[in-house]
């Protein structure tokens, strides 16, 4: 599948979940287990480079496969 460069959008430390927003203005939803560096906390504000893929509950959701 394709990746997108998006931006985080928003980040709950507490649940470990949050939205990006990529280029065309799609959000996407991700988990902390989904961060490649394997930190589980990620800061709003920054780019990444995302996957859509089918998360643990069956829904659409991101994959980030690394920060830029």
């Amino acid at each position: 599948m394709a990746t997108v460069l998006a931006t985080v959008e928003s980040f709950d430390v507490r649940r470990g979940d949050g939205w990006l927003r990529d280029e065309a203005g799609e959000r996407f939803y991700f988990h902390c287990i989904t961060i490649a560096d394997g930190t589980r906390s990620i800061d709003v504000g920054v780019t990444v480079r995302a996957r859509r893929r089918i998360g643990l509950l069956g829904r659409d959701e991101a994959e980030l496969l690394e920060t830029l």
